[in-house]
C-alpha cells in the first residue's frame, strides 16, 4: 500500500487470474462442480444435436451460468462457514445447508426451463 493513497487494488488481469484460479480450485476439489459442469457440457450438447435457435441457446447459457454460479457460491459460503466455525454450530449448519437449498432451487428450476425450450425446440 502506498502512504496516503489508499489500498492498491488489483489489475483487471490479475483479477481474471484470481477468478481462473478459484474455478480450478472449485473444479479440483468439489464433486458437485464437476458434476453440474458435466451436466451443463450435456445440455450444450443437446443443443447443438437439436438445432437451438439463438433465443433458446440464450436460455440454456444463462441457466447453465446461473447453476454454475450458484454452486460456486455455494462453495465459497462453506468454505467461509468452515473457516470461522471449525467446531459444528447449529447457525453454521443452517447457512451451509441455505446456500445448497439456493443451489438445489435453480438446478431444479433451470431443468424444467431447459425441458421447456428443448420439448419446445423438437416439436417447432
Amino acid at each position: 500500500m502506498i502512504p496516503g493513497k489508499g489500498p492498491r487494488h488489483p489489475t483487471v488481469r490479475k483479477s481474471f487470474h484470481y477468478a481462473r484460479q478459484g474455478l480450478r480450485s472449485a473444479f479440483a476439489n468439489e464433486r458437485n462442480i464437476k458434476i453440474i459442469l458435466s451436466i451443463g457440457v450435456l445440455a450444450v450438447l443437446a443443443g447443438f444435436i437439436i438445432g437451438l435457435d439463438l433465443i433458446e441457446w440464450a436460455i440454456v447459457l444463462l441457466c447453465c451460468g446461473a447453476v454454475v454460479t450458484a454452486e460456486l457460491l455455494n462453495t465459497a459460503i462453506e468454505s467461509v462457514v468452515d473457516l470461522v466455525s471449525p467446531e459444528f454450530h447449529p447457525l453454521a449448519g443452517r447457512a451451509k445447508d441455505i446456500s445448497a437449498s439456493a443451489v438445489w432451487i435453480i438446478s431444479i428450476t433451470s431443468a424444467i426451463v431447459g425441458l421447456c425450450v428443448y420439448i419446445h425446440a423438437l416439436l417447432g
